[in-house]
């Protein structure tokens, strides 16, 4: 009902992200806790308020409250991350990306979901914040843990689609 809701609110120049929208919740390939996680971080990523409401809504009638925090953590742990490595790729002094980061990333081993479920969002979110290291990072731990090609592929995809939604509204 929320995404229906959120959908009714894309104007028409964006008929294609409304249709988008319609596919996320008939998607087979990620499990109703992987959408809903993922739905979220990348709907805080997307600092749309519309977007954040709607998702907050569809997350919290499928995880509990330890998904809901996780989902939280992808986004705000991503953010740090996603900033930091993607400097160090893009600079050309590679002498940054040898020195020790010196964040605290915690949650990534202990996030209170399944592990992959994490990894799942914190790539979607490395997605809609363009850090390719971390995209690479976290896809490649996926593919570790035995996780199919096509699961990841929706992943982005949904997270494209969402980021498509913000965008959306932020031009009505």
């Amino acid at each position: 009902m929320a995404l229906e809701k959120l959908k009714s609110q894309i104007p028409e120049f964006a008929k294609d992200v409304r249709l988008n929208l319609s596919l996320f919740a008939q998607d087979e390939a990620l499990t109703a806790a992987q959408k809903a996680g993922l739905a979220l971080a990348c709907a805080i990523s997307s600092r749309n308020q519309e977007v954040q409401k709607a998702c907050n809504a569809y997350a919290s009638s499928i995880l509990d409250e330890a998904g809901l925090s996780a989902a939280r953590a992808a986004a705000s742990i991503m953010a740090m991350n996603n900033v930091y490595y993607r400097f160090t790729h893009l600079v050309s002094d590679d002498s940054y990306s040898r020195m020790p980061a010196g964040l605290r990333m915690n949650v990534i081993a202990n996030p209170g979901v399944p592990a992959v479920d994490f990894e799942i969002w914190c790539l979607a979110v490395s997605v809609v914040n363009g850090c390719g290291r971390c995209v690479d990072a976290h896809e490649q731990t996926l593919r570790k843990a035995g996780v199919a090609a096509n699961v990841i592929h929706t992943a982005v995809r949904l997270a494209a689609i969402l980021q498509s939604a913000a965008i959306a509204l932020e031009a009505a």
